[in-house]
């Protein structure tokens, strides 16, 4: 057991948006302070977890400095949370040496190598993991920061500029091109029709943010298909990024499936949420999460007509916290 009052929280952070989304949001989830040790990796980061072990191989010098630095016997965590396959060796390590009972949360599958290290380990349901692990649980979806506070902070902030928005709003989330899949100027050409036909349909209004990922060619294409929007933010624009308020401001969410992060928090919206995935665009994986939200009802397909209906919002951040605090304090607390 920890002290629940203080107890010393570690939080890895990498290059992967995603994962540093991932892992913050179970800390914040928790409500108890944590800090956050940066990892950055250099060309071994790439080497398998069976040759890394539990090591620091793999990272950077100035990451090695603040690790080692800050494991003192008064600093040592008692709970250390990670996502993404790389930074498993590092939380192994940092176990090792802490001199105390040190729990490990982390977030994704690390691999068979040194399993038997996590005390939580958080794998998605889509990732189709075979075999029976004492402490594996299974999620839906990705952990996030998007909880109901922070929507109801957001949308107060938002409401005034999208005031004059007529009513009902349709919000379209853009990702874009993939490691292995590419967002085509046909497929924003596409989904540019599709969204068209819903916010025709509805009689409302249109909102629309694009990402870093979805590329200049196929932004331009997605915007020449659309009606022009009551409000939009492009990728690269100094303007604030309204993502987060179209979330809690939109009577509907228009979300690309190409990222797990983004459906997840698209769907931590109680908006009904449309995910557009054209064969081309997605894996196998993502296509499998998506199946799991339209059999549980939290998302449909794309579709050209507005409809509106409920759902629960989806965070596995808080399933995950409320794990974390039963096995540290033996009770569930008060996760947020």
């Amino acid at each position: 057991m920890v002290d629940p009052v203080d107890p010393v929280v570690w939080v890895l952070t990498d290059d992967r948006a995603g994962n540093v989304s991932q892992a913050t949001g179970v800390a914040e989830a928790l409500g108890w302070p944590f800090e956050v040790r940066p990892i950055h990796y250099t060309a071994l980061g790439h080497m398998p977890n069976l040759l890394r072990g539990a090591s620091l191989l793999g990272i950077s010098n100035e990451s090695r400095v603040l690790l080692e630095t800050t494991l003192t016997p008064d600093q040592a965590p008692d709970l250390v949370i990670a996502a993404g396959r790389r930074t498993a060796p590092v939380a192994r390590w940092i176990k090792r040496r802490a001199g105390k009972p040190c729990f490990l949360c982390q977030i994704m599958w690390p691999g068979v190598p040194g399993i038997s290290d996590f005390d939580l380990v958080a794998v998605p349901t889509h990732d189709n993991l075979f075999g029976q692990y004492a402490n594996v649980m299974r999620i839906t979806g990705a952990p996030h920061r998007v909880t109901e506070g922070r929507l109801a902070v957001e949308g107060a902030r938002w409401r005034d500029r999208l005031r004059h928005l007529r009513g009902p709003v349709v919000a379209l989330i853009v990702g874009g091109a993939t490691r292995r899949k590419a967002f085509t100027p046909k497929m924003a050409t596409d989904l540019g029709k599709h969204v068209s036909s819903m916010v025709a349909s509805a009689g409302g209004s249109l909102v629309v943010t694009t990402s870093r990922r979805t590329g200049r060619d196929a932004t331009d294409a997605l915007f020449a298909a659309l009606p022009a929007p009551g409000h939009s933010f492009r990728w690269g624009s100094r303007d604030e990024n309204p993502y987060f308020g179209y979330l809690a401001l939109a009577d509907a969410i228009v979300v690309t499936g190409d990222s797990v992060s983004m459906v997840s928090e698209a769907c931590a919206s109680p908006a009904p949420v449309f995910i557009y995935a054209p064969t081309g665009l997605v894996s196998r994986k993502h296509a499998r999460l998506h199946r799991n939200l339209y059999a549980l009802g939290i998302a449909e397909p794309m579709k050209d007509t507005f409809s509106t209906w409920g759902h629960p919002p989806l965070n596995a951040a808080v399933d995950i916290a409320r794990m974390v605090r039963l096995a540290l304090l033996g009770e569930e607390g008060d996760s947020q």
